[in-house]
């Protein structure tokens, strides 16, 4: 398909610079048979007794970094840990990265964070628009500079600097396993007060792991849909969330993931008859119109940008047709738009 066909146009003013507050107070759009306006504090009344939702617990750290070259100002955002021959002999961390200004840094330079931190170029993907970074502290001793030096990644479409409040605003009730560049973020409207809600109403949930890569952020470069090349993130899914998933589905109960991350990550893992098997690994899995669901039943997701690979999913779920009415709507009354903006309940129709 032409990545045109995932376009349209956003008011500025619709795309939110802050969540809501309290988070279960934002929009909620529904989209079944009719489109209807509530809020996320509605969904005990709105799910069925006997759902399960699938949420990701992945953790966001504070990925992006400032440093200098000499006298180059380089802008640094972590994308995903590896494993090198380099930096296990050396002890030091090693990192795929994205780098501004890439054009300007070289394969043996350094960059220097702090008196503590400084990391080499070890290589450069050009097609990719990557780099490998080869960190001067590794384990424990990274993990505090960067609680100290980084700042949580916002994406670009947030156009204001990051602050203390986002340390929290953009951490999910569920991060427990550190390791995401950018949050699930369907997950932040939840509370602890409306996960007690939904148990009352007989409503199940369990966490999976899909650590958000900053791919996330990246422009689909291409003009159809065949030629683009998804990039790869990290999910490990317990014994324990398996059997649920599994028992759940075998009583012909819904199984509703919480943001496209959970929703890929069990499409990722799902058989042809819906059953999925606990593990860790990497996903490309690529969604766009015509793919066959496995296992996912309806989907709670925010609003996503024009011609993404998220709204390419949304539009695979809900039919391309379907999707830009429900787009076309939240826009007509201002629903506030992407990562910190309102959400939607996703129920395909017959």
């Amino acid at each position: 398909m032409k990545v045109a066909d995932f376009d349209y146009h956003l008011p500025d003013e619709l795309i939110a610079l802050r969540p809501a507050s309290p988070r279960d107070s934002a929009r909620l759009l529904v989209a079944g048979d009719t489109l209807t306006d509530h809020t996320v504090r509605d969904l005990p009344s709105l799910l069925r007794a006997g759902d399960l939702l699938v949420f990701n617990d992945t953790r966001v750290i504070p990925a992006r970094l400032l440093g200098n070259r000499g006298d180059v100002k380089v802008e640094v955002l972590l994308h995903k840990p590896l494993r090198t021959s380099s930096c296990e002999a050396s002890g030091e961390a090693g990192w795929e990265c994205y780098a501004k200004p890439a054009k300007r840094l070289k394969e043996g330079q350094d960059i220097v964070f702090s008196d503590a931190l400084s990391a080499r170029v070890i290589s450069k993907d050009v097609a990719a628009g990557t780099m490998v970074l080869q960190f001067s502290l590794s384990g424990d001793a990274f993990r505090e500079e960067l609680e100290v030096l980084g700042s949580m990644p916002l994406p670009p479409y947030i156009a204001r600097h990051t602050d203390a409040a986002d340390r929290h605003d953009y951490q999910t009730m569920f991060a427990a396993h550190e390791g995401s560049v950018a949050a699930p973020t369907a997950s932040l409207h939840y509370t602890p007060a409306l996960m007690d809600a939904l148990r009352a109403a007989g409503i199940d949930w369990c966490t999976i792991t899909l650590h958000v890569g900053a791919g996330t952020f990246m422009p689909v470069r291409v003009d159809d849909t065949d030629n683009h090349i998804m990039h790869s993130e990290r999910y490990n899914v317990s014994a324990e969330a398996a059997d649920k998933i599994n028992t759940a589905r075998a009583a012909g109960k819904r199984i509703i993931p919480v943001g496209t991350t959970a929703m890929r990550t069990l499409e990722s893992i799902a058989t042809d008859d819906g059953m999925v098997t606990a593990g860790a690994g990497e996903t490309r899995l690529f969604i766009t119109p015509g793919y066959r669901f496995k296992i996912c039943n309806a989907l709670l997701t925010n609003f996503h940008l024009p011609k993404s690979t998220l709204l390419m999913l949304v539009s695979a779920f809900v039919g391309t047709a379907r999707a830009r009415d429900i787009y076309a709507h939240a826009i007509a009354k201002k629903y506030r738009f992407y990562s910190y903006g309102d959400t939607s309940l996703l129920l395909p129709t017959e």
